[in-house]
Order: C-alpha cells, then sequence, then structure tokens
C-alpha cells in the first residue's frame, strides 16, 4: 500500500520527554497503532540509512512501506500503512549504513507470534471489561507498604498442566489459580516473566517483548481476564520485570539500528558475562524512557499491583560478576553504577505517584543501604 504522511506521532512535548528520559507512556506513540484502515508505525532507529514496514500487508516487500524520518533529529521513523488489520504479523526492515539489513520485531509491539516466530501482531489491547473496580479502589486508599502479603510465586508454563500436557492458556489458569492460592490464604500471587521471551528454558528473564504478554498462553486480553479474576477473588498481583539485561536474539533490541542503540557499545559495560547477554545503557535518556514506559504500561494497561524487578544488583553494581580489568569505574571511580541507580529512583517515583497502592519490589542480593528507603531519605525508593 502507498504510504501516507499525515503529520508527526510525537508532539514537541512528547519529544522533550523522550530526549529527556521521563516519557512514561511512549507505548501511547511508538509501536504499531491500528485505526480502521489502516495502522500508524513509528520506531526508534537514529542511525539507520532507511526503515521500511514489512509484513503480511505488503508481502514482506521492504520496498513497499519506507518509513519517513524526522527532520527534528530525534532518529524517529513513523508511516501509516493503508489496509493493516488486526491479527496480521509485522516487523520492521531496518538498513544499516553498511549496508546491512536488519529485519527486526517491534520493541513496543503489544503481542508476539508464538514462539519460535519472531514477528510482531498488529494488535489492540482495549477490549477487556474490567470487573476489578473495587478491587483497585481498596488498593489505592490502602497504605500496601505496611499492610501484611504472603505470596504465591508461579511459573504459569509449569505450574498445572492440561490434558495430555498441554500448557494452560491464560483464561483456563485464571480460576484454578484463583481457587487454588485462596484455598492456601495467600495474599498476591507472583508470576514468573509472562512478558514475551523467545527461549522457553529462560522462565522468561530473557526478555523480548517488553510491552506484550507471552502468546504462548493467549491474547493480551486473556492475560487482563487472569489478572481481572484474581483481583476479583481478593488476590494481588505481582508481575516479575526484567530492565537489567536482555538477550542478543537477531530480532531483539540488541543493535538494533546496526550500534548498539539500547546497551553499551563497550563489552565491559554492556555485555553481561554470567548470562551471556546485553546490559541497557540507563544513561541513555531515550532507553531510560523505553524501560519507564515498560514499567507503566503494566501497570496502567494491565492492572499490576507490584512489579518485582530481577537482578537489581546486577544493575547496581559495575562490577558486577566480573574480575579486575573487567570494568569500567564510574566518574567518581567507584563500582557503584550511577546512571542505574538514577533510574532505580526514576523508576520507583514514577510508580508510586501515578500508580497509588502499588508496590516495586527489588530483587538485591547484596548488602545496597537503604534499597527500599524513600528517594527523599536517600534510598532507591
Amino acid at each position: 500500500m502507498a504510504p501516507v504522511d499525515t503529520g508527526p506521532i510525537l508532539g514537541a512535548q512528547d519529544l522533550h520527554l523522550f530526549r529527556e528520559g521521563t516519557h512514561a507512556q511512549l507505548y501511547r506513540k511508538l509501536g504499531c497503532h491500528p485505526y480502521p484502515g489502516g495502522a500508524r508505525f513509528a520506531v526508534w532507529a537514529p542511525n539507520a540509512r532507511s526503515v521500511s514496514v514489512i509484513g503480511d500487508f505488503n508481502g514482506w516487500n521492504a520496498e513497499t512501506d519506507r518509513a519517513f524520518v524526522r527532520s527534528d533529529g530525534s532518529g524517529l521513523w513513523e508511516l501509516d500503512v493503508a489496509g493493516v488489520v488486526e491479527g496480521q504479523t509485522y516487523k520492521f526492515a531496518i538498513f544499516t549504513h553498511t549496508g546491512e539489513r536488519l529485519d527486526k520485531a517491534d520493541p513496543f509491539a503489544r503481542r508476539a507470534e508464538l514462539p519460535p516466530a519472531t514477528a510482531s501482531v498488529v494488535w489492540r489491547t482495549a477490549g477487556h471489561a474490567w470487573g476489578d473496580a473495587a478491587w483497585m479502589q481498596r488498593r489505592a486508599s490502602t497504605d500496601t507498604l505496611n499492610a501484611p502479603m504472603s505470596v504465591y510465586e508461579v511459573h504459569l508454563g509449569s505450574w498445572k498442566r492440561g490434558p495430555e500436557g498441554a500448557m494452560l492458556d491464560y483464561r483456563t489458569a485464571a480460576q484454578l489459580l484463583a481457587q487454588y492460592v485462596t484455598g492456601l490464604g495467600f495474599t498476591h500471587v507472583e508470576l514468573m516473566p509472562i512478558t514475551e521471551h523467545p527461549f522457553y528454558g529462560s522462565w522468561g528473564y530473557q526478555t523480548t517483548g517488553y510491552f506484550a504478554p507471552s502468546s504462548r498462553y493467549g491474547s493480551p486480553q486473556d492475560f487482563k481476564f487472569l489478572v481481572d479474576t484474581l483481583h476479583q477473588h481478593g488476590i494481588g498481583v505481582i508481575l516479575d520485570w526484567v530492565p537489567s539485561h536482555f538477550p542478543a536474539d537477531a530480532h531483539g533490541l540488541a543493535e538494533f539500528d546496526g550500534t548498539h542503540l539500547y546497551e553499551h557499545a563497550d563489552p565491559r559495560q554492556g555485555f553481561h558475562p554470567e548470562w551471556n547477554s546485553s546490559i541497557f545503557n540507563y544513561g541513555r535518556n531515550e532507553v531510560r524512557a523505553f524501560l519507564l514506559s515498560s514499567a507503566m504500561f503494566w501497570l496502567e494497561e494491565y492492572h499490576i499491583d507490584a512489579l518485582r524487578v530481577d537482578a537489581v544488583a546486577s544493575m547496581l553494581y559495575l562490577d558486577y560478576s566480573r574480575k579486575a580489568g573487567e570494568w569500567i569505574p564510574n566518574v567518581h571511580g567507584g563500582r557503584e553504577n550511577l546512571e542505574a541507580i538514577s533510574f532505580l529512583r526514576l523508576l520507583n517515583e514514577s510508580a508510586y505517584r501515578d500508580h497509588p497502592g502499588v508496590q516495586v519490589i527489588a530483587e538485591e542480593s547484596t548488602a545496597w543501604p537503604m534499597v527500599s528507603r524513600p528517594t527523599y531519605l536517600g534510598g532507591l525508593g
């Protein structure tokens, strides 16, 4: 279909917050947004030579739908494509300045193909009629930080199996899990990462889809049904969330536009030797906005009650899992990751300000001081 240039997707204020690293709702602007008769696409690829949208709607032809780069130096590419319908798959074909073509999944995709396929899926997350208003009102008026909590941790894919060993989908698991956890007397369910991930053996801790619940178990609306059902049974939902590292799969965030965009270029900062994965560049404001928006997305769109931030220790220490000479000190000569500390404080301040009653929980395995103290007292939040 012929492209239609309908003007910028991000307004001046959006662009300011994006560059500042404080935009908490980028998911409303970037990615794929279908509308009657087509869809709008936007992607951040500042070092790309050109970007095309490829998918079922154009025969995966990179010559058909070429995106427009904004003239403001933001590195954002935008395009309207006619004829796109919900359920079609797509990627961004990114052409680098070295002549390489990279077919990348949408970092802001709301849904992904069933692994091992790796394309993004055109999808709206609207359509679920929430029935948890009483829960949400009660949560907002409760001092949840001082309320009793008992947590039942679940890996959804292996918790319980259906006939012939089939994994339970979100909807089937909803009632079974709600009844089981209620009977045991737990107040919360902690879901090991359901964010989309290509390698099932990672248990979800190698995330590629920071805005997409895994399609292994159903649709985004199905996941909302699971959360809603638990809430209606008086059970809170904690989501394991992984901003500490990401896998190097070719369709993912690594070297997204042919350069180290989301990760540090220097492997002493950008490569995790223990997990063989990439480390986010928390000092790049656009990356901070990406991660902040992911966290706020789950709290807003899916009514998640708490985020358990995975592997915080690996974020806090520049020498985590490294020998002498394998890491770069901060500007003061220390081993503290000042950029990660700043991001974690921003995350906590944003979550508690915008979503009363939520909690942000740190998986922190060292003796870092004041991990859970408020930022105004010098803590991480």
